[in-house]
């Protein structure tokens, strides 16, 4: 089999209790890891061409992410999934 699959960052990334939609959440992890800002407190994103952080697209992926039901999540006590639950998640 080539190694043609690519690992995207939310992969490894453990949901966060409280997730009602994992895809929709690790999309909006995906963009949200693009989009971070640089030292000069710009995004590092080709797409976004050097614009001041946050840009548009973060800004949509926290909105997501929030929508995915982890806004819910109990802050003070991080639950991580197992692998397994996590596969079956996603």
């Amino acid at each position: 089999m080539p190694d043609t699959m690519r690992i995207r960052s939310s992969q490894d990334a453990s949901l966060p209790r409280g997730v009602t939609d994992p895809l929709l959440w690790r999309a909006a992890y995906d963009v949200a890891a693009a989009h971070q800002p640089d030292d000069s407190g710009r995004c590092e994103s080709l797409l976004c061409d050097g614009r001041p952080a946050p840009c548009d697209a973060l800004t949509a992926a926290h909105r997501a992410m929030h929508l995915a039901g982890d806004r819910d999540a109990d802050l003070d006590e991080p639950a991580t999934w197992g692998t397994e639950q996590r596969r079956r998640a996603a």
